[in-house]
């Protein structure tokens, strides 16, 4: 390991990757700056305040939070992040049923919840989780928490994971989920995982049943206590008693000079920014594509490649109070496959669209003025490779509104003091997402571990990739880990800093 006096870095956008790796770049002597698009740290981990009113721009509840105190405990540091768990984890409420049922971490009460429609639950969750459970164990430090040197490497280490696994890579999680459980409904409720990787059940391998696990069994679901990003106002306020720079409102556009190795990058102003070490939080796809202009990451690869579904959010601020809703909620239709295989690649937006509503005050009475609520509705949508126009943004959200309303028994519409929404477009344009896509590449097996972009370049010895398109995958405490992976690159690469 080499050891030397000083070596500079810049990283490529302040996401949760970014600021991760920032942090444990700096613990290990680098002069860190960091260059952001936006006026604002956090990428999609951030938040939208208006009126009174504080919205989770993204993510609304956390997954895995180990993740977290690992990454603050590797650089000395207690976690000072405030998590408080989630039990029932959410709701769920299906078309023509006023019931919603509550998902309840304690099997006791999830099979109580359950009784009429899935006769013991519990013993089939049990065994359910105890075989998703065995899968993750089994690959997490294995496959998931590994760097790849190349294709061969990552077979290596999979001949590593114990055979009777074999079967989850080539069985769909809805194949998995119809093996375990007699009911549509509690089917459905297992398989909505999937879309937290921003695909579906039927497409999504059986191998992320280990995501149920982590949900229901060995971490569960934690909201952040000030609302979800804290992690980022905590993140930054150390990471600026460390010393690292941060450049706001400068989009990074092009390369300036490369002679062999990276040496300078050039922003949207013309100006040349110079380090020793790059690392781009960006999409590892895109980037190489659109900034590079490599030929495997063309317009046209890149169509081609299998991408999360897209965002469409809607953030209300209402006045009153709505009982029927909890902090995590989902909204269903009665024809879930259907509405599967259709949503991916259909120009046309269904009239009776699924969708997920956070109401963060009902859990932090911040969020929104006294007697009101702040809604954060997402649908996943098409990305623009399917649906390229977006001017009947407005004419969505209202039918989406009423939708709920409707479900809710409340008038939210006569009742909306402030509103706001976000097409696959604007999400395309605030992060830099591939053609709207709001979680990255798709996790396909061709598409995961050393099939995935790389977290180190193939072109230029210093620079490297860290976040949801590279390894080992979407969601913060994925990013977080691609953050320690990334830092053992540069680390093997560059030395520890006097």
């Amino acid at each position: 390991m080499k050891n030397q006096n000083s070596k500079t870095a810049i990283i490529i956008g302040s996401g949760l990757g970014g600021l991760s790796t920032a942090l444990r770049l700096s613990h290990l002597g680098y002069d860190v700056t960091v260059i952001e698009k936006h006026s604002n740290p956090g990428g999609r981990l951030n938040q939208l305040k208006i009126d009174g009113f504080t919205f989770d721009v993204g993510p609304s509840f956390m997954s895995m939070t180990y993740e977290l105190d690992e990454l603050f405990n590797s650089v000395g540091i207690k976690n000072p992040i405030e998590l408080e768990e989630l039990d029932p984890l959410y709701q769920v409420y299906f078309e023509n049923d006023s019931r919603p049922y509550k998902i309840w971490k304690t099997l006791s009460k999830l099979e109580e919840e359950f009784k009429d429609i899935e006769p013991n639950l519990a013993a089939k969750v049990e065994k359910y989780l105890s075989k998703a459970g065995e899968f993750f164990h089994d690959t997490e430090d294995k496959v998931v928490k590994s760097n790849y040197e190349n294709v061969v490497d990552y077979i290596l280490k999979l001949t590593r994971v114990p055979l009777k696994h074999l079967p989850y890579l080539f069985r769909k999680m809805w194949t998995e989920v119809e093996r375990n459980f007699e009911s549509e409904q509690v089917r459905v409720i297992f398989s909505l995982v999937a879309f937290f990787l921003g695909s579906t059940p039927f497409q999504t391998p059986a191998i992320y049943s280990l995501l149920n696990y982590t949900e229901m069994k060995h971490d569960g679901y934690w909201k952040v206590k000030g609302g979800m990003y804290r992690i980022v106002e905590e993140l930054m306020k150390i990471l600026k008693e460390r010393g690292v720079k941060f450049i706001f409102n400068t989009e990074i556009v092009g390369i300036a000079n490369s002679n062999g190795k990276l040496n300078s990058l050039i922003d949207r102003n013309g100006k040349i920014w110079e380090a020793d070490i790059f690392i781009s939080n960006s999409d590892a796809a895109a980037f190489r594509g659109m900034i590079l202009g490599r030929k495997k990451f063309s317009e046209e690869k890149l169509d081609k490649m299998d991408w999360t579904l897209a965002p469409f959010t809607i953030y209300l601020g209402v006045k009153g109070k709505i009982d029927s809703l909890m902090h995590h909620n989902y909204f269903l239709g009665s024809n879930f496959r259907g509405y599967a295989n259709k949503i991916f690649t259909s120009s046309i937006i269904p009239q009776k669209p699924y969708y997920y509503v956070n109401v963060s005050s009902k859990s932090n009475s911040e969020c929104a003025p006294v007697g009101c609520e702040n809604i954060f509705i997402l649908c996943p949508v098409p990305d623009r490779r399917y649906k390229n126009n977006w001017d009947d943004k407005e004419e969505i959200a209202d039918n989406i509104i009423k939708d709920l309303s409707r479900r809710t028994n409340f008038d939210i519409e006569s009742n909306t003091l402030v509103k706001e929404i976000y097409s696959p477009v604007d999400w395309e344009k605030m992060f830099n997402l591939y053609k709207g896509s709001g979680l990255g590449l798709a996790h396909g097996i061709n598409q995961v571990g050393a099939f995935r972009p790389k977290n180190k370049d193939e072109i230029f010895p210093n620079l490297y990739y860290v976040g949801a398109s590279t390894t080992p995958g979407t969601g913060l405490p994925m990013v977080i880990i691609s953050s320690k992976l990334v830092t053992e690159r540069i680390k093997a690469d560059y030395g520890i800093i006097q």
